[in-house]
């Protein structure tokens, strides 16, 4: 049989259904037990709702420095900032791996593996060689990073500004990637003269000791654009590498 609206008014919550005033009639009014009924379905719901809702509150992480303003030279200072912890301090971590990795693309008979790498350095070098050329990587590596993260956000804003709000939101991805590319170039620039430095310590024992007296000998001997002999392998390989990442 049939439900009348007010039937299922007195049935169902209120929070369910909506009719319009200017179709009611007084048959459609609720009466006064359906509109208790629907007060407490409806603070039952309400109730019940609370503590899963709440439950699912993540507080927002504070800002021990105070809020940083989007785009604003406090912003870019922070994000150059980033890049040197996040770059250079990651990258001098794995200086073994690389020293290893620099010797084997120089002598693959001498260091045919990884594990066979780093036993010939070992038993040449001792354990203090693993960490060879760990200051140009340091400084190289942080110079990148301060000059990918700050120059990154601001040709991303730069090339959004000039695109527009419309083209910006429809070509993000394109302006992100030309974004990333441009401040990679300039990374790779600041980079360069640090990887050349160090690539030469630790490929060729009795160069130097470091970056003190390995740079000013290299410049002797090549001059100051021996420095940036390996810039265009270097953004082939670093360019697609931030498109990806």
């Amino acid at each position: 049989m049939d439900l009348s609206k007010s039937s299922r008014n007195s049935i169902i919550p209120s929070y369910l259904y909506s009719f319009s005033s200017q179709n009611s009639s007084p048959l459609d009014a609720p009466t006064p037990t359906a509109t208790a009924f629907n007060g407490a379905a409806a603070a039952a719901a309400a109730s019940s709702s609370a503590p899963r809702s709440k439950s699912f509150v993540v507080p927002s992480p504070s800002e021990p420095f105070g809020k940083i303003e989007l785009y604003s030279p406090a912003f870019y200072a922070a994000c150059t900032a980033g890049g040197i912890l996040s770059c250079g301090l990651t990258h001098m971590t794995v200086t073994p791996l690389d020293l290893v990795k620099c010797n084997m693309q120089i002598d693959p008979a001498k260091y045919k593996s990884i594990s066979s790498g780093f036993g010939v350095l070992l038993k040449e070098q001792g354990a203090r060689g693993f960490f060879r050329g760990w200051v140009p990587t340091l400084l190289g590596y942080s110079a990148q990073g301060a000059c990918k993260f700050g120059f990154y956000e601001f040709f991303k804003k730069y090339y959004s500004d000039i695109a527009g709000p419309e083209y910006s939101a429809k070509y993000k991805t394109l302006i992100y990637l030309a974004g990333s590319a441009s401040a990679e170039v300039i990374a790779d620039i600041a980079l360069c003269p640090f990887e050349a430095v160090k690539v030469r310590v630790q490929t060729q024992p009795g160069f130097a000791r470091g970056l003190s007296d390995g740079l000013p000998k290299f410049v002797k001997s090549e001059g100051a654009l021996g420095l940036y002999k390996g810039i265009v392998p270097l953004w082939g390989r670093q360019i697609p590498c931030k498109f990806v990442v």
